[in-house]
């Protein structure tokens, strides 16, 4: 079966097998994990300390906390990142065997943080270097050996960018000639105005 909060695929083995896992905790503390679970997708961290309390009528082992905690930030990053509505995302779980009340609870928080929770998404979704400086220069070259044509401009661009990971500046040059540079700030231009238009 093809689930929409999986990407309209199969769902994942392990996803399965720790929704039996869900199901031993009381509807209410499962409402109390999801919410734990939405603050640390949501960048707040996650209080794993009461994470482990509500864990503890269930009888829940370290490695059944850290697969709940799991399967629940899949199962929320996913229907948002798919952006499933709630009467799907409650269906499609009880569908794979997560009872009814426990869907309810947790549909509740994913509608409540729903919108929060997309544009977290989108913020960490794509993330490019950013362009520090640009510098360039015309160079001539009045003669060499190596080249066939002589005087004929060449553009030095000097790019430096910061890395988006690690935000170290890296320095880039490339040399052009001057109809390929033509060719470079011709569609550099028609992308600029595209981006415009879709602001």
């Amino acid at each position: 079966m093809r689930f929409r909060f999986c990407g309209d695929l199969d769902c994942p083995d392990w996803v399965l097998a720790e929704i039996s896992t869900l199901a031993k905790l009381s509807s209410v503390k499962m409402k109390l994990l999801c919410a734990q679970v939405l603050k640390d997708l949501l960048g707040e961290g996650i209080d794993y300390d009461k994470v482990t309390k509500l864990t503890t009528d269930a009888k829940f082992e370290s490695g059944d906390i850290k697969a709940s905690v799991a399967v629940l930030s899949f199962i929320f990053s996913n229907a948002a990142k798919h952006d499933v509505d709630c009467e799907s995302l409650s269906s499609e779980l009880q569908q794979l065997g997560l009872p009814k009340e426990h869907t309810t609870g947790l549909c509740k928080s994913y509608e409540d943080k729903h919108s929060a929770l997309r544009e977290k998404l989108k913020e960490m979704s794509l993330r490019l270097g950013r362009l520090e400086a640009v510098s360039w220069r015309v160079d001539y070259t009045l003669s060499s050996s190596e080249l066939k044509d002589v005087n004929e401009p060449s553009v030095q661009l000097k790019l430096q960018v910061q890395g988006a990971e690690s935000g170290v500046s890296e320095t880039t040059v490339v040399s052009v000639s001057a109809e390929k540079f033509r060719v470079l700030l011709c569609e550099l231009k028609q992308a600029q105005s595209l981006m415009n238009s879709l602001q």
